[in-house]
């Protein structure tokens, strides 16, 4: 019986991404499939960082093609290809960063900025290239969690900054710059020039994501940094605590206001289990994420729990997904970092890459 390229692509859609929910081929992923007497070959094409689910997919797909009557040897090849996406309307991409993430709040103490440099370090464990911008020009934190408060960049061009490498991702903050007991008494304008210069005049090596941790609120500061950074997808980090939601809840408008598009919300605290005895109880409240989802139609990406450990840890400069990389809170945290590379895959790539600069000359 000679094989033909209907009955494989039929076996392939029969193999769902558990991550995207899609089988291969509605959603594109397989591609050159390749028929020769018994022998089949495909490709397979994640975009997403998926280092950890490239072997269970592969598996996948060669057991649904040795399914099919008078297939021989199977070869699949499962790789993940992370492309750039639409930002807002008018404003540009940033020079050696494909994506860019804000990781916000409505209010201080959250966690968000403990969210964002797990996120950050959780995208890298799944195999992208990421860097992490600390935003927070009030009070920078990510030196300290990435443990490079005594380092300082060097710039090789005297224009540019070399961003600095912890745990294998590039970081750059106002803290690294600054005496980190210097406040910073500046008004807005200063702030956001001094974002942008940051963001700008940084180095950034191909990276794939670009974590931006944003300074808390939804005042003018906030709103002009989502107006001018060129950003593919924002994530609202709260707690259950109905005084958090009101306030998480104004900083999803904001985003809405300059068409970013929201990829889903990190309820922090969520529970806490006595260490002693094990016992479960709600400090914050419960069920305020699951509330905030439905009423804006917006994706709960995950519920973290109130753990003094991940608290130890980033202090320490070791942040939990580094420092536990194989502990339950690191596991929610990876799930977490693959459901919004996910959703940024969905959204529209950006081409203005691939259209030629015209130039009128007068001759």
């Amino acid at each position: 019986m000679s094989l033909t390229e209907q009955s494989i692509q039929s076996a392939l859609q029969a193999v769902v991404d558990p991550n995207t929910g899609r089988d291969l081929v509605t959603s594109r992923s397989a591609k050159n499939i390749k028929i020769s007497g018994a022998d089949v070959s495909v490709d397979v094409e994640l975009g997403y960082p998926a280092k950890s689910q490239i072997e269970p997919i592969r598996q996948a797909v060669v057991a649904a093609l040795k399914g099919v009557a008078g297939v021989g040897n199977v070869s699949a090849n499962v790789f993940q290809k992370i492309v750039s996406h639409a930002v807002q309307k008018g404003v540009k991409l940033v020079p050696g960063v494909k994506n860019i993430i804000a990781v916000a709040s409505g209010k201080g103490g959250v966690g968000k900025s403990t969210t964002a440099v797990n996120l950050a370090l959780a995208l890298a464990a799944e195999g992208a290239s990421v860097g992490i911008l600390d935003a927070d020009i009030y009070g920078p934190s990510q030196p300290q969690m990435l443990g490079i408060a005594d380092s300082r960049p060097e710039s090789t061009d005297g224009k540019k900054l070399q961003p600095l490498e912890a745990h294998g991702i590039q970081a750059m903050s106002i803290g690294v710059l600054n005496d980190p007991e210097q406040p910073m008494v500046w008004r807005g304008p200063m702030v956001t020039q001094a974002l942008n210069q940051l963001l700008g005049d940084t180095n950034w090596q191909d990276l794939d994501y670009l974590v931006v941790d944003l300074p808390p609120g939804t005042g003018d500061i906030q709103l002009t940094l989502a107006q001018q950074v060129p950003v593919t997808g924002a994530v609202i980090v709260t707690t259950p605590q109905d005084i958090a939601l009101l306030d998480a809840r104004k900083g999803l408008k904001m985003f809405e206001k300059v068409g970013i598009p929201i990829l889903g919300i990190v309820e922090n605290m969520s529970i806490h289990i006595c260490s002693k005895c094990g016992h479960e109880e709600h400090i914050f409240g419960s069920g305020g994420g699951d509330r905030m989802s439905k009423d804006y139609e917006v994706e709960m990406l995950g519920a973290l729990p109130l753990d003094m450990t991940i608290r130890m840890q980033v202090d320490g400069g070791k942040p939990t997904v580094v420092a536990d990389p194989a502990g339950r809170v690191a596991e929610i945290y990876k799930g977490i970092a693959r459901r919004i590379a996910v959703k940024i895959a969905d959204q529209a790539k950006d081409h203005s890459a691939k259209f030629p600069s015209i130039v009128i000359q007068n001759t």
